[in-house]
């Protein structure tokens, strides 16, 4: 395949070759009105899309399929399937069965670069819990975490957990010792606990922001203490519904594009046409929105309410929302969504160079006119 676009770094015409997975040629190209291409995007939470949820009890093969293929339509070439709360037979089936597909297809394996366990060691408080069930919700347990590491045949890359939670601390030293991403995220700590799980080995704030109480202390909480701390990265759900646009500035100027990554927090719902739809014994409505610039995204809210249920959105309504808040550069925001993430789990960075991976997205975008993608190339 040929495409010709500008580099989204330099701005730079290029004719870009790729055969057989790999670029093959980079040249410099002629002028004119042309597209951009950058290296895919690579997201660390994503539960589902088209109806599919990977906490399902009857999850397949094939709904993982249809669920990368929904993916890179969106411009992700890399994921982590995220499994949240749930019991514990529900949770060892998700993971058997992603590693089941990551064995059989070796397209498959490209795409999904790891499992991110959300919960069950979370808060069992309204607000931090967010939606995920109570019922499972329990303390950390180093012996069933292995029991899930063993069924994922060690794809478990990332865990998000509450660092508040009974014998938390010295199993986030285990977790990380054993080289894996300790994230913090609905959690109800104090900032002193924050501190400790950052010294027990957290690196990560999974969706800072989000899965927290509607009100806290004004200044010692755990938010305040996440975005200060400089030893944590954070992730941010920037689908326009999660957060207000003054919180993703604050959010962004605090981290920086350098300790910050995009998530689009994909719920199964995403990607689903706007309607009512019934999951895990509740009823959703996926409700399709426009930004005051033309950013398309849908919201999943729990029916007849206006109180969010997950995400409707994918990464690249997440980088057209970034671009459209003008506080970081494009290149920086492209980064954001997909070589960021990928120093955080720590993959190859991916360049638009001959004998890297051919997974790149070709994208539009010159203001005010929102950012929307062409064609993904994996």
């Amino acid at each position: 395949m040929n495409v010709t676009a500008r580099h989204y770094r330099t701005g730079q015409p290029l004719a870009v070759t790729c055969e057989h997975g790999t670029i093959a040629r980079v040249e410099p190209a002629a002028d004119g009105d042309l597209p951009w291409i950058a290296p895919a995007f690579c997201d660390v939470q994503i539960n589902g899309a088209d109806g599919f949820s990977f906490n399902s009890d009857t999850l397949t093969i094939e709904q993982i399929r249809q669920v990368v293929a929904t993916c890179r339509r969106h411009g992700i070439a890399q994921l982590l399937p995220t499994l949240v709360t749930a019991s514990f037979d529900a949770l060892i089936h998700g993971s058997l069965t992603i590693r089941a597909a990551w064995s059989a297809d070796a397209d498959q394996a490209r795409a999904i670069v790891g499992i991110h366990l959300e919960g069950p060691y979370i808060s069992p408080e309204d607000g931090p819990r967010g939606a995920h069930p109570k019922e499972h919700v329990r303390s950390a347990s180093w012996d069933e975490f292995r029991q899930f590491q063993d069924a994922a045949g060690g794809m478990i890359r990332m865990l998000t957990l509450a660092p508040e939670t009974p014998g938390a601390l010295p199993f986030i030293e285990k977790v990380a010792a054993a080289g894996i991403i300790v994230a913090i995220g609905h959690t109800a700590a104090s900032p002193a606990c924050i501190r400790d799980a950052v010294t027990a080995g957290a690196t990560m704030s999974t969706h800072l922001g989000n899965g927290s109480h509607s009100i806290l202390p004004r200044h010692e909480n755990y938010i305040w203490e996440q975005l200060a701390d400089d030893r944590l990265m954070a992730s941010m759900i920037a689908d326009g519904h999660h957060l207000p646009e003054s919180v993703m500035r604050c959010i962004l100027r605090g981290k920086t594009p350098a300790r910050l990554i995009l998530t689009c927090d994909a719920s199964p719902l995403a990607g689903c046409p706007q309607g009512r739809y019934r999951q895990w014994h509740h009823e959703f409505d996926v409700v399709e929105t426009k930004s005051k610039h033309g950013v398309v995204s849908s919201k999943v809210v729990l029916a007849g309410t206006p109180y969010l249920g997950g995400s409707g959105a994918f990464t690249d309504t997440c980088v057209a929302n970034m671009l459209e808040l003008g506080e970081a550069p494009m290149p920086d925001v492209l980064d954001m969504a997909g070589n960021g993430p990928r120093r955080l789990l720590g993959l190859p960075e991916r360049t638009i160079a001959v004998g890297e991976p051919a997974e790149l997205v070709v994208f539009d975008w010159s203001p005010p006119t929102p950012f929307v993608i062409r064609q993904t190339l994996v």
